[in-house]
C-alpha cells in the first residue's frame, strides 16, 4: 500500500472512531434520571410536530424569499 493510502485510512478510521465516540458520550441513557427542577411539558400531538418542525419552515422561507423577490423587481423597476 502506498504511504497516501495509508494516510487516508488512517484519517477515516480516526474520524470514525471520533464519531462513534462523540455518538457513545451523548446517548439518551443518562436521560432516564430526572434533574432537580425539571418539569417536562406534555408532548405535542402528531399534527402540532408537523406544524412547527415541516410547515413552519417552510412557511418562513416562502415568505423570506417573497420579499427578497418583491425587493429584487422594485430595483429593477427604477433601472428600467
Amino acid at each position: 500500500m502506498s504511504n497516501k493510502v495509508k494516510n487516508h485510512a488512517l484519517r477515516a478510521g480516526t474520524i470514525t472512531a471520533g464519531t462513534a465516540l462523540m455518538l457513545l458520550m451523548s446517548s439518551p441513557a443518562f436521560a432516564l434520571t430526572r434533574d432537580d427542577g425539571d418539569d417536562p411539558g406534555p408532548g405535542l400531538s402528531v399534527v402540532e410536530t408537523l406544524g412547527l418542525y415541516v410547515a413552519l419552515p417552510i412557511v418562513l422561507f416562502l415568505v423570506i424569499a417573497g420579499l427578497v423577490m418583491a425587493g429584487d423587481k422594485s430595483r429593477k423597476a427604477e433601472k428600467s
